[in-house]
């Protein structure tokens, strides 16, 4: 007999509905066709891990801002470029042979 593979959506949904204490544990482990110890284990995974969740998304955020200042920056880059770019054109256009053209 093969064992059953649970999606993280499948045990969340177990886990949370055992987490609520509207129905005995050993209710929910027949319905769903688990082992009372298996759902136990899965809920105290989860609340050991609680606590990543939140610094993920902090670590996440900070990297999204970091990642949205170094965008604005080489955009900021790319136009001074063009802008000097556009002025060193005209200042040999300008120099009549001053500045040598490349």
């Amino acid at each position: 007999m093969q064992k059953k593979q649970w999606s993280p959506e499948q045990k969340l949904q177990i886990v949370l509905e055992a987490l609520k204490e509207e129905r005995h544990i050993g209710e929910i482990a027949s319905e769903y066709g688990v082992h009372v110890s298996v759902i136990h284990r899965w809920k105290k995974e989860l609340l050991e891990g609680a606590d990543k969740v939140f610094a993920t998304s902090k670590s996440a955020k900070a990297a999204a801002q970091e990642k949205r200042k170094q965008e604005e920056t080489i955009e900021n880059l790319y136009a001074q470029v063009g802008r000097l770019t556009t002025q060193l054109d005209w200042l040999k256009k300008k120099s009549g042979g001053i500045l040598p053209r490349e």
